[in-house]
């Protein structure tokens, strides 16, 4: 679960009505009326507006300028949390958020903080084809009062710099298998 997705989804929503992202009332407003599912598609949870998900236009410059606004709003943020908890129908999930160990599910076993240098970072947002400055979205997200940026109690630290996708997934579902692994009672088969 992309829960980024969903907020670009929000603030694209807002954009396409023509909702003053720095107005906190109107996003409020705009996020407590619109018409929204979840669904699972090939593994994947989608927020789908009106039926329709808008996967390329909430990876736009114009989007990326917006969703950091929408995303400091609290309505919004409740709205999130409860949606993403919601997510939980689908069965097991690996989801992923800047506030997903610290608020949305903070009483997960398993919690993981990415980090990597900024110009890593800057390059890979760029590859998706997202352009923003993310040293001024760490400070706001670190600063906002809802919900902000942090590592959660817990959560295993991984700078993942110098490390592809794949690496970085290996290390996490190892890191998963040896805890579960650890956790089992003495004579229990693996399942």
């Amino acid at each position: 679960v992309d829960t980024g997705a969903m907020y670009r989804t929000l603030a694209w929503h807002c954009l396409q009505n023509k909702v003053d992202v720095q107005n906190e009332k109107a996003v409020a407003a705009a996020c407590r009326k619109w018409k929204t599912t979840l669904e699972c598609v090939d593994g994947w949870v989608r927020l789908v507006v009106d039926g329709y998900y808008p996967e390329k236009e909430i990876r736009t410059s114009e989007v990326s300028g917006a969703v950091s606004h929408v995303a400091t709003v609290h309505k919004v943020r409740e709205w999130m949390k409860k949606t993403q908890r919601d997510c939980a129908k689908f069965g097991n999930l690996v989801m992923e958020g800047r506030d997903i160990g610290t608020n949305v599910f903070p009483e997960t076993d398993f919690k993981y903080y990415l980090d990597a240098q900024i110009e890593e970072r800057s390059r890979r947002r760029a590859a998706e084809g997202v352009q923003e400055n993310l040293a001024a979205r760490d400070q706001r997200d670190s600063q906002r009062a809802s919900a902000p940026l942090m590592v959660a109690l817990g959560a295993k630290v991984i700078n993942n710099s110098t490390m592809t996708a794949a690496q970085t997934s290996q290390m996490i579902i190892d890191d998963i298998r040896q805890r579960l692994q650890g956790s089992r009672e003495p004579g229990q088969a693996e399942g």
